[in-house]
């Protein structure tokens, strides 16, 4: 394939912008100096509305203290033993006489954390009294820190934000925050900085002058009015360049490991000719300054024009060589432009190829990496993406990756104006099945018809009427094609069917009810649902009913009836006395089940059990480690680890409470398997996940939990043993 010539190409790559060095700045000459000037000695602190209320609300660090610790907890704020977020905590919460003197002589060490959430309450308590220490913390730490400065005005505040405006990328953003919410106030701080002759303070105050918008002039005038003349003369010589030119982005350096010569290179859509290697590494480039809008405008606008000129699918192979070359590199940082271009110009191949290592990733120490894999899922967008997107958050190995990507679907969600599980019910693909469920597949001399198990595995039916688990390879009068498109069809169901199938069980637990509409658009026309729907009992307006071959609701007499609201999978408690017919029913028609339905164990309590609020039958039982991390896969989460690493407890929300097991020694995480048998020490219903405390009652205990919920809980916990 030839290559394009220069005249062919969109201008950006062939002469970029970026890539010329910038014209030598002017030298600064007859600069106007006023000797003399002095800033307002002021300070004020100036809210916006509600905010000063905001800051105050912020519930600080440490506490609470009861009315006997004060003084002895002021102590440790004198001496330095309390942990710094506490001290801070400690001046938000005490009573005034002791908190006013402490602030006055505090002199926390520099952090290098986002310390603002520990002075907003103090600032909003005291005013004008915590200036020195928050203007001596935000200093040391302008991005952790700085944001509590947003209210100051001031001289020292002024020059410290003209500053950061002029020198720190990193408090680019507050530096213009700070301008733009002060605006014409701050002039005459900045006056005397911008007049004056030191190099470096008159050089930043006037950078700031010239981004403040209205009449800087006259507001300059209060220093006089051959300073506001001076002024107006800065302001009419201002360049076209608004940011110093010492500190423009400079465009990312490319790795070396990226040799487009050897790579498939996209492709022109109207020439069908290539781009050459360098127009190639150019627009590689152009996708790295895209990332970064606020540093490099219309990088991301230029980049989009650009691949419009190009064939898709070209592009698609591009971003996937580029991304195969990173991995054979090592994969090493400084590489962030390669994930999102899979997202950008990814397809559902891409996403078949991805999922599987955004899955490992984290086991790698790659966390970063799979969390960026997620936004490529999410950018890319298609059905199959968002469907394997899903799969991570319901069921990943690695619980930050698996909050991560519920994240990103709820994000999705709401953008579409749906919750979780409803974005879910219409992500599941029809995979090219007909209206039946089922798909030909046409070898010419022989003909085959796929079906689903219960387990929703593929097989097909020859026209002889025989079973096979898989299609029979291709003949020599055979297209090969056939058999390859059933092999990715059984790749891709796989992908999904425990996924659907977990899903569905969890509702059945949960009570989640559709309504007829969408159970007849999710369950019984989509073409792959329908084979587990027709394997379930369903309820509706108090009436058990499956679904029968004609996709009609039928009762467990077969009568047909029409649906009365809301339609839920029965859990074989919600049956009661129908349940018996119903396993007979499902035996007569040898109808196998997706999970456990009709034959799934009930468990109630004992009469009287639980309403203190602990199950005494399970406390006292020495279990395998192994068996209590086993119920992550039924909805328990693990406790945090405490000190040396240790978690000591499980629980599962149970509505507005939670189901705490405790045990000991405890799992150490990162060593499991250190103490291999646990001893269960309490199980009780709370009111948040936490270690026992008889002080936090729930009214009736385990009795006001709801009976369905409460069986799955007694299920998973006779089966610790």
């Amino acid at each position: 394939m030839k290559d394009a010539p220069p005249d062919a190409l969109p201008a950006n790559l062939v002469d970029p912008p970026w890539l010329r060095k910038p014209a030598a700045p002017k030298a600064e000459a007859g600069h106007p100096v006023v000797p003399g000037l002095e800033p307002p000695h002021d300070r004020r602190i100036v809210w916006e509305p509600g905010e000063r209320d905001q800051w105050a609300a912020i519930r600080p660090y440490g506490g609470p203290w009861a009315d006997g610790d004060w003084e002895r907890e002021a102590e440790r704020v004198r001496d330095g033993s309390m942990y710094l977020p506490s001290q801070a905590g400690f001046l938000a919460s005490a009573p005034e006489h002791l908190a006013r003197p402490l602030l006055a002589a505090w002199a926390p060490p520099p952090v290098t954390w986002d310390f603002d959430h520990s002075l907003k309450p103090i600032i909003a308590r005291f005013e004008d009294a915590a200036w020195d220490v928050s203007v001596r913390m935000a200093k040391a730490n302008p991005f952790g820190t700085g944001p509590v400065l947003l209210p100051f005005l001031g001289a020292d505040v002024a020059r410290l934000m003209a500053d950061w405006l002029y020198r720190l990328k990193s408090a680019q953003k507050l530096a213009r925050a700070w301008f733009a919410r002060h605006g014409l106030d701050a002039v005459p701080y900045l006056v005397p900085d911008a007049l004056g002759k030191r190099v470096g303070p008159r050089r930043n105050a006037v950078h700031a002058l010239r981004l403040i918008e209205g009449d800087v002039v006259e507001a300059a005038r209060v220093h006089g009015d051959e300073a506001a003349r001076a002024v107006a003369e800065l302001l009419a010589d201002a360049p076209v360049q608004t940011e110093p030119a010492h500190t423009r982005p400079k465009p990312p350096d490319l790795p070396r490991w990226l040799d487009t010569e050897a790579l498939p290179r996209p492709v022109l859509r109207d020439s069908g000719l290539r781009l050459p290697p360098g127009a190639a590494r150019n627009l590689v480039h152009l996708w790295a300054m895209a990332l970064r809008p606020d540093a490099f405008p219309g990088a991301a606008e230029a980049a989009e024009e650009t691949a419009a000129l190009c064939d898709p699918a070209s592009l698609t192979a591009f971003a996937w060589a580029v991304f195969e070359a990173w991995r054979e590199a090592g994969m090493p940082g400084r590489s962030g432009f390669v994930l999102p271009a899979l997202g950008r110009f990814g397809d559902d191949d891409t996403v078949r190829r991805l999922t599987p290592l955004i899955k490992e990733w984290p086991g790698q120490a790659g966390h970063d990496r799979a969390a960026a894999g997620l936004d490529a899922l999410a950018a890319i967008g298609t059905d199959l993406a968002l469907l394997h997107l899903d799969g991570i958050a319901r069921s990943g190995r690695y619980k930050g990756l698996q909050r991560q990507a519920q994240g990103k679907l709820r994000e999705v969600a709401a953008r579409k104006g749906l919750d979780g599980e409803q974005l879910a019910d219409r992500l599941v693909p029809s995979f090219g099945l007909d209206d039946s469920g089922t798909m030909t597949l046409d070898y010419g001399p022989r003909r085959f018809t796929v079906g689903f198990d219960e387990q929703l595995r593929p097989y097909v039916t020859g026209e002889d009427g025989k079973r096979r688990k898989t299609l029979p390879k291709p003949g020599p009068n055979d297209d090969p094609s056939v058999h390859r498109r059933f092999t990715a069809l059984k790749k891709d169901v796989r992908a999904v069917a425990s996924l659907q199938i977990a899903r569905l069980e969890t509702a059945m637990v949960e009570g989640r009810t559709w309504t007829p509409d969408e159970f007849a658009a999710f369950f019984v026309r989509h073409p792959l649902m329908w084979h587990i729907a027709r394997r379930l009992v369903w309820t509706s307006g108090g009436t058990a009913f499956r679904l029968a071959e004609d996709r009609t609701p039928a009762d467990v007499h077969d009568d047909a009836f029409d649906l009365a609201g809301g339609v839920r999978i029965a859990h074989p408690l919600r049956l009661g006395e129908a349940l018996p017919a119903w396993a007979e029913a499902f035996a007569d028609y040898e109808i196998t089940q997706p999970f456990p339905q009709l034959a799934r164990p009930v468990f109630t309590l004992a009469d009287g059990e639980g309403r203190d609020g602990r199950l005494a039958r399970f406390e006292g039982l020495r279990v395998p480690y192994g068996k209590i991390l086993g119920l992550t896969r039924t909805g328990w989460e693990r406790g945090p680890a405490l000190d040396g690493g240790v978690q000591r407890w499980i629980s599962r929300r149970a509505g507005t409470h939670h189901v705490v097991v405790q045990f000991a020694p405890g799992i150490v995480a990162g060593y499991v398997d250190l103490h291999p048998e646990q001893k269960l020490e309490h199980v009780w219903i709370a009111p948040a996940p936490r270690a026992y405390d008889p002080a936090f009652p729930i009214e009736n205990g385990f009795a006001s939990m709801d009976p369905v919920l409460l069986s799955e809980i007694l299920a998973d916990l006779t089966n610790l043993d």
